[in-house]
């Protein structure tokens, strides 16, 4: 079965969409038997990337969950359209009302069941949440691992120490992916907010640029060298895969984090 890793962020959505492409372009080519991952922009405010690369969002994220409950829903792989980035993306429309029920019918056990797919499907689906909500938690709780994306300024980090009673119950499948600039080390960041797996993303202009469908140009391997964003993009993918090994868990703790009382 496929394995499903959430990225989403508490205040706001400060880079999430941008942090999921940059880790599926650096996804090692030899994981996963092969199989490229796939970005599902699953936010319940819609999706950008339709929009960022001229595309159209259908067949995308509504296609998917109104088929959910049918006995053979087909394909997630079907609705997933190439980017000009060399990323697979399955993409949603602009606007909260349809994205947020699609996000509830993928939430149930029907929408589980299409994301990670079969016994003999192989790859790993990244889950593009956004912001965190109390729509999206089941989602949320039914993947294996949760990339919460926080900028690297004390005003942001803050946010994240506000809830680090509750995201430190997720220490071993939690990670703390902080973007951009910040003034703290890793492993300060860690101890502070008490959450074990920190990751920095560097923000590298360029490889933003083409991401964010400012600059035209494909991310090809060799990139990895040059590339800031891309090689801890790289490094973060390759922990990833190698905790996933033991096969998937339900990261169910994030349920405090994403109740009515946390999520406003």
């Amino acid at each position: 079965m496929r394995r499903l890793i959430a990225l989403g962020a508490i205040a706001g959505a400060p880079g999430v969409t941008t942090s999921a492409l940059a880790l599926a372009a650096a996804w090692p080519q030899g994981a996963d038997g092969g199989v490229r991952p796939v970005v599902v922009e699953a936010g319940v405010w819609g999706g950008d990337l339709a929009a960022r690369f001229s595309l159209p969002h259908s067949p995308g994220l509504l296609d998917v969950a109104a088929v959910v409950g049918q006995p053979q829903p087909g394909s997630l792989l079907g609705a997933a359209t190439e980017l000009p980035v060399g990323v697979r993306a399955v993409l949603a429309p602009s606007g909260r009302g349809p994205c947020t029920e699609a996000v509830r019918l993928l939430g149930g056990d029907g929408g589980a069941r299409v994301l990670r797919g079969e016994e003999k499907d192989y790859g790993s689906i990244l889950l593009d949440l956004g912001r965190l909500t109390i729509e999206t938690q089941k989602l949320a709780r039914a993947a294996d691992e949760v990339l919460l994306v926080a900028r690297g300024g004390a005003e942001a980090l803050a946010h994240v120490y506000a809830q680090a009673s509750d995201l430190a119950q997720g220490a071993g499948r939690l990670t703390l992916c902080v973007l951009g600039q910040c003034p703290y080390a890793p492993s300060e960041v860690s101890a502070a907010l008490e959450i074990e797996n920190v990751a920095p993303l560097p923000w590298d202009a360029k490889s933003a640029d083409v991401l964010g469908g400012t600059r035209h140009g494909r991310l090809k391997p060799e990139g990895l060298r040059t590339s800031s964003l891309l090689r801890a993009a790289r490094q973060l993918a390759g922990r990833l895969i190698e905790s996933g090994q033991g096969g998937p868990s339900r990261a169910d703790f994030l349920a405090d984090v994403m109740s009515e009382r946390s999520i406003r």
